[in-house]
């Protein structure tokens, strides 16, 4: 292997950072549409969620693939043809005209999107590996800020009354532009196995119990995501102007929470950040609880964001390190733990909050991030 100067080093790193931007651009572009898709297909809100059901079924389908496709492959290649090709699923989108064509296209995106983020992370893990410190969380912060330029963007095309085909047209021109801007300068090689390596591999010890954080993790942020502005209608009780300031207060301190997170790792080491963050998320959500007025709410909601800005990319970090299992598997098995949070955390949230108050739903969703303090006590020392 030849030395690496600082700029190669830099080169990598820049590169990788511009795709985890095309992966935030992309999906933050399909979510601002969907009421828009809603409205073209004149969808009730029980078939948009049989319809929006597809994407993470083709997401939990191609877990399992995409690690085997970046061990034998390489990430940079499969990077850059998932590059490619995820854009091009938005595009598809927006010329679906049936709802079977939107479902097996969104199937395809969620496909694509997630053998994307594995080939990235396993990218941005080697790239850390050179640097010897803590870097992961700066490239999961460039996918935040994308995501706030999606939603610019959006609105934009919103506003201007672009169909939807030209608003997604437009992004992905702009994604495969930044693709071929970049590609060449991605890192040339991981650690490819020679050997077969099978779909499904058994986690170890230490793999499972960095999936248990993530999927605690998740479950706080898919409750973010999709239950902020319900708590703030119904619980806190704000005009409906105001609703969307705690998922904006949570979205920042995220965003913010992620450029900070490798100088503090640098100093403190992963397991202490770790320890902290599920205390930090857990006690924001109670101070939400338990004073539900806009100003602690909104207080609440920022220290949530800054409790769970760090945790799943210092978790793939570690799983990216795994001495039993190669990258790319490692990150795909965490992966696939902790996106089950993300997906079951949303829907648990709702039959609670039917059966009994929606503040006893985040109450539980305060407990088990709490988990991510009590777990990461038993990972292994870095």
């Amino acid at each position: 292997m030849f030395p690496l100067t600082i700029d190669m080093k830099r080169s990598y790193r820049i590169a990788t950072s511009i795709f985890f931007f095309i992966a935030g651009l992309t999906y933050s572009s399909w979510a601002c549409r969907i009421h828009d898709i809603k409205a073209h297909f004149g969808l009730n809100n029980a078939e948009l969620g049989s319809v929006l059901f597809s994407l993470p079924v083709g997401l939990m389908i191609s877990l399992p693939i995409s690690g085997w496709m970046v061990t034998r492959i390489g990430s940079r290649r499969v990077l850059i043809t998932a590059g490619l090709f995820f854009p091009f699923m938005l595009c598809m989108i927006g010329i679906t005209t049936q709802i079977w064509q939107l479902v097996v296209v969104l199937f395809l995106f969620g496909f694509m999107n997630n053998v994307f983020e594995i080939a990235m992370n396993t990218q941005a893990v080697g790239i850390e590996s050179l640097y010897k410190r803590s870097i992961m969380a700066s490239f999961h912060g460039l996918w935040s800020l994308a995501g706030f330029a999606g939603i610019g963007i959006g609105t934009l095309a919103i506003a201007l009354k672009w169909p939807i085909h030209v608003h997604y047209i437009i992004i992905g021109i702009i994604c495969w532009i930044l693709v071929l801007i970049c590609w060449k300068n991605l890192l040339p090689e991981d650690e490819v196995s020679e050997e077969s390596q099978p779909l499904f591999a058994k986690p170890d010890s230490h793999i499972l119990k960095l999936g248990l954080i993530a999927f605690a993790s998740l479950v706080t942020e898919g409750t973010m995501f999709d239950w902020s502005g319900v708590y703030f209608q119904k619980i806190v009780n704000v005009p409906e102007s105001l609703t969307t300031v705690g998922y904006i207060a949570f979205m920042g301190t995220m965003a913010g929470g992620r450029f900070a997170a490798d100088n503090i790792v640098t100093r403190f080491g992963v397991k202490r950040v770790l320890q902290c963050s599920g205390i930090i998320s857990t006690s924001g959500l109670l101070l939400a609880i338990l004073f539900p007025n806009i100003y602690t709410a909104t207080l609440g909601f920022l220290l949530v964001g800054i409790g769970v800005s760090s945790v799943v990319p210092l978790v793939l970090a570690l799983a990216g390190k795994s001495k039993t299992l190669p990258p790319g598997v490692a990150i795909a098995a965490v992966s696939t733990v902790g996106f089950l949070g993300f997906l079951l955390g949303p829907p648990l949230i709702g039959f609670i909050a039917e059966a009994f108050d929606l503040r006893w739903s985040f109450a539980l969703i305060s407990i088990l991030g709490f988990g991510t303090t009590l777990l990461a006590s038993k990972i292994k020392k870095e």
